[in-house]
């Protein structure tokens, strides 16, 4: 019997083979904390008699949700983390970088075949470069953290292959916020979620970041793209590496499989206050808008706020709206620097930020108020994610938040 992706990482990084269903114990290749779930970690970790972590150069650690610092508890938390990795000579990357998830693939700590947990649910998103990457909780991760390793049932998979060509201004935000909303926010609970077919070879690095980013929000503990070509070279220019064939077998057991063609999608928008209450653009089209928000590790990538820009041209955003910019990294950042398009969004009106998650939790800054509503192009739209429970969060790709900026109101940005 053949094997999936995901038993495939099981299988070579315990030494023997596994399959679903299979409770392990499994050695951890790196695991990451920031700056909200990482306190508790630490706090675990001593609780356990921890004294030295498992290995120094396989702990992540960064500061990404409260930077600068918002609150006097979070400036305690900053420092209680920088004498935590000064003592276990741990690299912290501080608040130099950016959002943990799109730093960890930058950085080349997450790679194909490997398995990496973090303390934050949208670990997932590192399955883009091949590995079994998923969040754990804060007492899990001081487990990790003392021991370097993890028990897992071995997920079942969904493979989910995807087929077409995208329409102009539609893309992979678009096509996951389908995936789920045709498949649910519980439709693959614990499975691993495999993105494979035509259309994802087409795709790029980040578009793949995108699909992984989101599997959480359809329940799933992982959303793996199949390392090729595209993967390689990716990961060439952050570590050195070599290349291997690392897929699933023709006869692997799939607990699902579904087919989607992207070449009739439209633009999609998830409304309040589900991820997976997800419609066309053109059943919300005219939605008043109190704030849009362009950024986060789901869509706050150079590829995305180029989209942006090219929907924004030579024009400027609605006065009746606030519109927040905020590259996803300091690469990120950089790169949509020396294009000229910060200029832009600030000539345009926007308030462009230093890398950070920004309003995306609704911590630091960025927060609606009761009755207000707010377009964005992060992952989560549940009641009180951006600020008040009384306010509405909608979701959408960068295409259609720059659309919608520009006029006010949910917008289809093919119409623009």
């Amino acid at each position: 019997m053949g094997a999936t992706i995901a038993e495939k990482i099981f299988s070579s990084r315990c030494g023997r083979p596994v399959h679903a269903g299979d409770v392990v114990m499994a050695p951890i290749d790196a695991a990451m904390i920031h700056d909200i779930t990482g306190p508790l970690a630490i706090q675990t970790f001593y609780q356990m008699g921890g004294t030295k972590v498992f290995d120094p150069k396989g702990v992540i650690m960064l500061f990404d949700h409260q930077i600068p610092a918002d609150s006097i508890a979070a400036a305690g938390n900053h420092q209680m983390m920088r004498k935590f990795a000064a003592e276990q000579g741990i690299h912290n990357y501080d608040l130099h970088e950016g959002v943990c998830h799109q730093v960890v693939l930058e950085k080349g700590r997450a790679g194909p075949g490997e398995i990496v947990v973090g303390s934050d649910s949208h670990t997932c998103m590192y399955g883009a470069a091949g590995a079994f990457a998923t969040g754990i909780g804060s007492t899990d991760m001081g487990f990790v953290l003392k021991f370097g390793a993890l028990y897992f049932r071995v997920p079942e998979t969904i493979r989910m292959t995807i087929d077409g060509a995208f329409q102009h201004r539609v893309g992979p935000k678009d096509l996951i916020l389908s995936i789920i909303g045709d498949i649910g926010a519980d439709g693959a609970t614990y499975k691993a979620v495999e993105f494979t077919g035509p259309t994802i070879r087409g795709m790029d690095m980040s578009g793949r970041m995108t699909l992984s980013n989101m599997a959480i929000e359809m329940g799933a503990k992982a959303g793996i793209v199949p390392p090729d070509q595209v993967t390689w070279d990716y990961m060439k220019s952050r570590r050195q590496v070599t290349p291997f064939d690392l897929d699933s077998d023709e006869d692997a057991t799939f607990v699902d499989q579904r087919r989607y063609d992207v070449t009739d999608l439209a633009p999609q928008v998830a409304v309040p206050h589900n991820v997976d209450h997800v419609v066309d653009v053109t059943e919300v089209a005219g939605t008043h808008l109190d704030q849009v928000f362009i950024g986060s590790c789901t869509n706050g990538r150079f590829e995305d706020l180029a989209e942006a820009a090219a929907v924004l041209g030579d024009r400027s955003f609605s006065e009746d709206l606030r519109v927040i910019v905020i590259p996803a990294s300091r690469d990120e950042y950089l790169k949509t620097l020396r294009a000229g398009l910060i200029e832009r969004f600030v000539e345009a009106g926007a308030m462009v930020e230093a890398p950070c998650c920004g309003p995306c939790m609704g911590g630091a800054f960025g927060l609606i108020g009761p009755g207000e509503a707010s377009l964005s192009t992060s992952n989560r739209n549940f009641r009180g994610r951006q600020g008040s429970t009384e306010g509405s969060v909608y979701l959408a790709s960068a295409a259609t938040a720059a659309a919608s900026a520009i006029t006010g109101v949910i917008t289809d940005p093919r119409e623009v």
